[in-house]
């Protein structure tokens, strides 16, 4: 017989033996003898069709089949039909593989801002690479890996599909109250405002390493205000410049990548916590040692009445300093606290820079310090649109279904992590980060805390949906604006009844879509 890499070996009648013994087994037939006989027949059929050629395996595989279906064995052929594939995908998804590992070495190519391409980044790629492969061939269901692999989903960092959580809203005010330890030692509450300022860039770094995402304070000018008391408004602002060097610089993430760190603020009207903002707005303005734009933080100015949005309010100057950075340095970005949905949770709200938004809870308070987004999908929007050849109650229908399967996409991605344990996240969970985790020992599972936790499904491409489905997008055509909407309004709905149906706290989110958009 002819090997799939054109060696030449002896034909043995053993392994198809073997073979057709387990999917005997498989379907619950445990007598071997008839695996002999079939295996026989096999041989004879092999050699009255060969005429001299040498078979190869994909024909000897061919003709097991064919034995198993004619001898009255149809159960045993499924099983072995189903067995077959799965070597075969197995097969194809070491080679997709080495691709893979082929083209990262031969190129430069840069998915996020903050990977480099030194060596680290190139063996984080060739990991992430090998991680994704095993996770849609091993671990996910495979209608779920077909709906990713085809492009009606997509899986947000499938490399770390079952090892980790996604971000976190790190209590900056409790760990530089009572000190918190990295795993090499305790680091004891600081008393300065630059040792504040040098271990809040230590606690992203340390937090960044147990996860794959974002890492963000909700309050930082809070939270930072009481160790400004005493310091000069030249220390402050020296701390704050600091932070900004350390988050541009710690190269300790996963593939030499700086943290990914966000930093809410904007609504302390203390003098200290007004101060911390001002010189954190100053120092990123003027940029790095040569005037760079600093890549990190991403800085969220949060917008109330009262705080800091009319000219009476004793925090407007800081929204008119934060106006002109952000004309800058786009950055920072602006969160409304009086808009419908943040409205009854006062100045609670937090946001990360990559846009997530977490403070409603099924299972807990609605805060946002302490919780996190655990994972999310993407839709294709205009793929559900020219599959259904731009009709409304087809693209509907597609819609619909996409969602019911990034839920259940979601859900399962959840049960693979609330197996996880504590100490599989030592400072994120060991140093009680998120909300209920210092209730944990180190062998428990997370389970109960990740509830607090979101499930995000976001969407991709609503102006080309639209564009498909009515000639003009939400820009263009008030009825494609209104269309639009209602879209939006449904996935809404949908997500809510899954919150219902699974009890976990799912949310809806216009995705960013970096690495994305080109799939």
């Amino acid at each position: 017989m002819r090997k799939r890499d054109g060696r030449v070996v002896a034909f043995e009648q053993a392994r198809i033996v073997e073979a057709i013994a387990k999917a005997a087994a498989a379907v619950g037939e445990a007598d071997r003898t008839p695996s002999a006989d079939l295996a026989t027949a096999v041989a004879r059929a092999l050699t009255a069709a060969a005429l001299g050629q040498i078979p190869d395996v994909e024909t000897i595989q061919d003709v097991v089949e064919h034995t198993l279906i004619t001898h009255g064995h149809a159960r045993v052929a499924k099983a072995y039909i189903l067995y077959r594939d799965r070597r075969t995908r197995m097969r194809e998804a070491r080679a997709e593989l080495m691709d893979s590992v082929e083209r990262i070495l031969a190129e430069a190519n840069r998915e996020n801002a903050n990977v480099g391409n030194s060596p680290s980044a190139k063996m984080l790629q060739i990991a992430s690479a090998a991680s994704r492969q095993f996770y849609l061939a091993r671990l996910i269901p495979d209608d779920l890996a077909q709906a990713h692999r085809s492009g009606d989903i997509h899986i947000h960092d499938l490399d770390f599909y079952g090892k980790t959580l996604t971000c976190v809203q790190i209590p900056l005010g409790r760990l530089l109250a009572h000190g918190f330890d990295t795993g090499h030692g305790y680091i004891r509450p600081p008393r300065r405002i630059a040792s504040a300022a040098a271990q809040a860039a230590i606690m992203l770094q340390s937090s960044q390493n147990d996860m794959h995402g974002g890492q963000s304070f909700a309050c930082f000018d809070r939270d930072l205000a009481p160790l400004a008391d005493g310091a000069s408004e030249f220390e402050i602002y020296q701390a704050m410049e600091a932070l900004i060097y350390n988050l541009n610089s710690m190269h300790s993430r996963a593939g030499a990548q700086v943290p990914f760190s966000s930093l809410n603020l904007g609504c302390d009207t203390s003098p200290r916590g007004r101060l911390v903002t001002r010189c954190l707005l100053d120092a990123y303005e003027r940029g790095l040692g040569r005037g760079e734009m600093p890549i990190f933080p991403n800085i969220i100015f949060r917008l109330k009445k009262g705080v800091n949005f009319d000219p009476q309010d004793p925090n407007y100057d800081l929204f008119q300093r934060a106006m002109q950075v952000a004309a800058r340095r786009m950055n920072p970005t602006f969160a409304f606290m009086d808009a419908p949905f943040n409205r009854p949770y006062g100045e609670e709200v937090a946001y990360m820079g990559c846009r997530s938004r977490v403070i409603a809870n099924r299972h807990g308070p609605a805060i946002s310090s302490g919780r996190g987004n655990l994972s999310f999908t993407t839709l294709n929007l205009p793929r559900i649109a020219i599959k259904a050849r731009g009709q409304l109650p087809q693209f509907l229908s597609g819609l619909e279904a996409m969602m019911n399967l990034a839920a259940r996409q979601l859900h399962h991605r959840f049960e693979v992590q609330a197996r996880l344990k504590a100490r599989d996240m030592p400072f994120l969970m060991g140093q009680g980060l998120y909300l209920d985790s210092e209730q944990l020992k180190p062998e428990d599972p997370i389970a109960p805390v990740i509830r607090h936790g979101t499930l995000a499904i976001g969407f991709i491409g609503l102006a080309e949906a639209l564009t498909c489905l009515t000639g003009a997008h939400h820009g263009q055509e008030p009825d494609a604006q209104r269309l639009g909407l209602e879209i939006v309004r449904r996935m809404r709905q949908l997500v809510d009844g899954f919150a219902e149906t699974y009890d976990l706290n799912y949310t809806l989110l216009a995705t960013p879509a970096e690495g994305l958009a080109g799939r």
